[in-house]
């Protein structure tokens, strides 16, 4: 298992929704940091690119349609960590650009 760290907007972001909602997300997100990488390399990772204009390429989402939550996140691969960067409503495409600039913030 990968080890799951949280920046900290993502981790208030987790606290803000609804506990039945977050046990949901926090089990999707062990699940996947199981394997996060991408699919297509035999893990759960969905990879992004580019979306509304920004380069989200390198980041990974899980989506959930039944709660209508994503989770946005990076992965240090040498190092086995995976960080959530945001977890968000589907919204449009908010959750993205929010990703993005978090994204920007931290590096």
């Amino acid at each position: 298992m990968w080890e799951i760290l949280f920046l900290p907007e993502a981790r208030s972001d987790l606290l803000r929704i609804d506990k039945s909602v977050r046990a949901q997300v926090i089990k999707g997100i062990n699940k996947v940091a199981k394997n996060p990488i991408a699919k297509n390399k035999g893990g759960y990772g969905e990879p992004l690119r580019n979306q509304i204009g920004k380069d989200l390429s390198g980041l990974f989402k899980i989506k959930y349609r039944t709660i209508g939550i994503r989770v946005v996140y990076s992965l240090i691969v040498q190092n086995g960590v995976m960080t959530i960067i945001i977890v968000g409503a589907r919204a449009d495409n908010e959750v993205y650009d929010e990703a993005y600039q978090r994204r920007m913030k931290h590096e």
